[in-house]
């Protein structure tokens, strides 16, 4: 909307040719055009349009908010008081319809400054003057008190004020000045005034734009001062409450409303019902009783790290765990083992079932019994793999670990193992990829639920190496401390793979490096592999 030269509006008006409500463009002139039936209209009568029988449409242009009354605005509930209070005004047709409102703006020295009119047909606003220099709408009224609501428009201010005032006691309440998308603006520019008050509650309309909008003006003021008030999903704002009248329940959401707080701080007084739960509420055991009497077992949204320098039996011990998951849980399970395809994992986690090595050539197994161990395991409908054909990129990895997770409920996940995923970024910066990577898997373990198992390498130490038995150790993970810093539980597996006695060369000692759950740490158990079955079993040790 903007004015001619000769002071008419260039507006969104009906056109008295055809159906049309809103093609008119109004000239300079007198004249307008339709763009709906495309004709020309040498003289534009703005005052009283027909539009086709739909009624008189009167529309005023010239020196609006001069000519008006103060009145109870009907349709909004709204009382003559009310709109008194803020300086409302309103203009009526000649059956007595109000066709504009007329908000005043005022200065920090009270003085009125600009009008905001709006027309109740059309549904769209105009200011004349100038807001810039202005307060909050209704600012200019109040002073320091207990309490101050901020609306997200005139309406909703008139509605909240009304909906609390009493004969001994009106509430302050305000309105941002040019809707959402200029709200942090508009209370920066009030921002001393608005401190003073003990309390501000900012009451913005309840859809996703409205919620946003609070979030960041709330961030605006002191640690404690600002609430942020939420209605109930069916009702919109202050003016939907007063219209529906529905007043206890917008006085009883303001009552309710919460001192915000920045994402991730929280009263710890709301905790009592999760701390009222049983800490072993649900969990799942390894399949290795040294383990479990360390770590307690394996949680929900917990992410656990096995480690081991390379070839030392990190993916054998992975299927071990699944098929022990498997066999334990109904759960869904999610696979991204990234150097193996589905098939030869599949036949892995087939083998534990059979207590064979299947995918040996000189292991031969009838097809018949090959399908009981394939119905047993990766055949139950549960298990979901990632066929890593393509790109490995970061993005690529966490789109499907979020698909694994909320898609397909997977409560358990296995990634086997995260360098490879970092050794396939182009820029190059390992310690920066893992850093990233592993970041985004803790934030999706603790927006999911989800349980994360992750393998990642060692990087050689000094001296003897992790193939020779070295001590495993937090400070030899590959890359950077992230992984170790984002783990709930580091694990590592340790084995003297060139030791001349084969008993010490099929042993994998099990050592927890880290347990944020119990705090234990220190060897929990060996694990010996037989070459005849492929399977761990784990070797009873006193010393432990």
């Amino acid at each position: 909307m903007e004015t001619t030269k000769q002071g008419f509006i260039k507006y969104h008006l009906p056109c008295p040719l055809c159906e049309s409500t809103d093609a008119v463009s109004l000239n300079g002139d007198g004249s307008a055009y339709c763009f709906s039936c495309q004709q020309y209209i040498k003289e534009y009568d703005m005052e009283t349009t027909q539009t086709n029988g739909n009624g008189t449409h009167e529309y005023e242009v010239k020196d609006f908010g001069k000519s008006s009354d103060f009145a109870e605005i009907v349709d909004r509930n709204l009382t003559e008081p009310t709109c008194r209070k803020y300086g409302v005004s309103v203009k009526m047709d000649s059956m007595g319809n109000i066709t504009n409102h007329y908000y005043p703006y005022h200065d920090k020295q009270g003085a009125k400054i600009a009008t905001k009119t709006r027309f109740t047909k059309l549904k769209e606003f105009n200011i004349q003057g100038n807001t810039k220099n202005s307060g909050l709408f209704g600012e200019h009224l109040f002073s320091k008190n207990k309490f101050v609501i901020i609306t997200e428009g005139e309406i909703d201010c008139l509605s909240a004020f009304q909906m609390f005032k009493t004969d001994r006691y009106e509430t302050p309440v305000v309105s941002i000045k040019n809707g959402i998308t200029s709200a942090v603006k508009d209370i920066k520019g009030s921002l001393e005034w608005l401190e003073q008050f003990e309390n501000v509650v900012v009451n913005f309309d309840n859809d996703e734009h409205g919620r946003e909008g609070a979030l960041k003006v709330a961030e605006l003021f002191s640690p404690g001062k600002c609430k942020i008030m939420y209605l109930p999903n069916d009702l919109k704002d202050a003016s939907d409450c007063l219209t529906k009248n529905k007043l206890q329940i917008y006085q009883k959401a303001f009552w309710n409303a919460k001192v915000y707080a920045p994402d991730g701080i929280i009263n710890a007084n709301v905790l009592f019902d999760e701390i009222s739960k049983p800490t072993l509420q649900s969990f799942v055991q390894y399949p290795f009783e040294g383990l479990n009497k360390i770590t307690y077992g394996l949680r929900p949204s917990e992410l656990v790290t096995f480690t081991s320098g390379s070839g030392l039996g990190k993916t054998q011990v992975m299927r071990e765990l699944i098929h022990h998951l498997i066999k334990q849980t109904k759960d869904n399970i999610g696979l991204l083992m990234l150097e193996e395809t589905p098939v030869i994992t599949s036949k892995g986690i087939m083998s534990i079932e059979a207590n064979q090595r299947l995918h040996l050539p000189d292991v031969h197994v009838p097809k018949e019994e090959l399908r009981t161990y394939f119905d047993a395991t990766v055949g139950t409908g549960r298990i979901f793999m990632f066929d890593h054909f393509g790109s490995n990129t970061i993005d690529n990895i966490i789109s499907r670990v979020r698909y694994l997770a909320k898609g397909l409920d997977c409560k358990y996940i296995v990634i086997d193992h995260v360098s490879i995923i970092v050794s396939d970024q182009s820029h190059g910066d390992e310690r920066r990829a893992l850093d990233e990577i592993m970041t985004r898997l803790r934030t999706l373990v603790q927006e999911t639920g989800i349980a994360m198992i992750v393998v990642s390498h060692l990087r050689r130490p000094d001296g003897k190496g992790h193939e020779e038995g070295a001590a495993t150790s937090l400070s030899q993970l590959r890359g950077s401390a992230s992984i170790g810093q984002l783990s709930d539980m580091v694990i590592g597996l340790e084995r003297d793979a060139q030791n001349d006695d084969p008993e010490i060369r099929s042993t994998t000692r099990v050592r927890v490096l880290k347990n944020r759950f119990a705090g234990l740490t220190g060897p929990c158990c060996d694990l010996r592999y037989d070459m005849d079955t492929g399977r761990l079993s784990e070797v009873k040790v006193d010393d432990f």
